[in-house]
């Protein structure tokens, strides 16, 4: 009966545990930068990049350097994404803080200062945040 009362105890510890590190886990989660997918992927012609800044990088009225770039598999930089809402590139901006640190930037499928719309492929985005980068892959399809 001891041996039952053991196993009955030990199976709701291990059932309790991914639910506290789940709760551990959301709450740092909220402490970092995060880069999301791109929507629609695969795109044509254009899409939407979200990311989230947290709070923390924006206390005692600091503002973050954010800088996010579009490159082809040859590493060559295709394009600088806008900041939705300010409508200024991506390009070492220092956003304020807009009271839930969701952002998103958006990128119209066209290279970087021309026309052209970017050919069917796989491209890398990467956010820089303070130096710190994160890197997400998106396909465009024609």
């Amino acid at each position: 009966m001891k041996s039952l009362a053991w196993a009955i105890a030990s199976l709701g510890l291990l059932t309790a545990v991914p639910a506290v590190l789940a709760g551990q886990e959301s709450q740092q989660q909220g402490e970092r930068v995060e880069l999301r997918q791109n929507y629609p992927n695969p795109f044509n012609p254009e899409t939407t990049i979200p990311f989230r800044l947290p709070a923390s990088l924006f206390a005692n009225g600091a503002r973050p350097v954010v800088s996010l770039r579009v490159y082809n598999v040859l590493a060559q930089l295709v394009a600088i994404p806008i900041l939705q809402g300010s409508g200024q590139p991506l390009d070492n901006v220092r956003p304020e803080w807009n009271g839930t640190g969701d952002y998103s930037a958006y990128w119209d499928g066209k290279i970087l200062k021309t026309d052209r719309e970017a050919a069917s492929g796989v491209y890398v985005y990467q956010l820089v945040v303070n130096g710190e980068r994160h890197t997400g892959k998106m396909t465009v399809v024609k």
